[in-house]
């Protein structure tokens, strides 16, 4: 009895770490890797991202030489209008959850960064859409729109995770069951 559930709880670490799990909450990281800075090349990180309900966006940023804000309308965002914001972002790591379906639009709080293009706007899809062949994510560079391609995956990281909670939750059943 003991090595059967040695064995189920194997197979199932196994099969789980190489599926690919729709639907899953994606973490975005704006930038990627240099975050959100004026050297960034947003449009290229944005292209083929699809954002969704229940996804989370990643501003990583320097706090002491940049904010973000959160405006309400295309309008704003087009003339980097920053003084009427829906909300400021400031600690320097911010998430901001993606909880309704429409158009989020993100820019950098300094008019000048915001005009060379450190601005971000997203359509939230709903979760488990299947409009995901036409996403509309575009970012503005220098007042210009780059419309998104197809779908990407979660980030390595985020699947590196997920495969250590379940391999440590498989050795916790493997441990049980002796």
């Amino acid at each position: 009895m003991v090595t059967v559930k040695m064995v189920m709880a194997l197979v199932v670490m196994a099969a789980s770490l190489g599926v690919k799990r729709a639907g899953a909450q994606v973490h975005h990281v704006v930038g990627g890797d240099r975050g959100w800075d004026p050297s960034s090349d947003l449009a290229s990180w944005s292209s083929g991202r699809i954002f969704r309900v229940g996804d989370k966006i990643w501003f990583a940023y320097s706090a002491a030489q940049e904010s973000i804000v959160e405006l309400k309308g295309k309008d704003e965002y087009e003339s980097c209008d920053v003084s009427n914001p829906i909300r400021m972002y400031t600690d320097g790591l911010d998430t901001i959850p993606l909880d309704g379906e429409g158009i989020r639009y993100f820019v950098s709080s300094k008019t000048e960064s915001c005009k060379n293009g450190l601005k971000l706007h997203v359509e939230v899809m709903p979760f488990g859409s299947a409009e995901a062949e036409n996403p509309k994510v575009a970012v503005s560079e220098n007042s210009a729109k780059t419309m998104a391609a197809a779908p990407t995956t979660p980030s390595g990281s985020v699947q590196l995770c997920r495969s250590f909670l379940l391999v440590l939750v498989g050795l916790w059943l493997c441990f049980m069951a002796m």
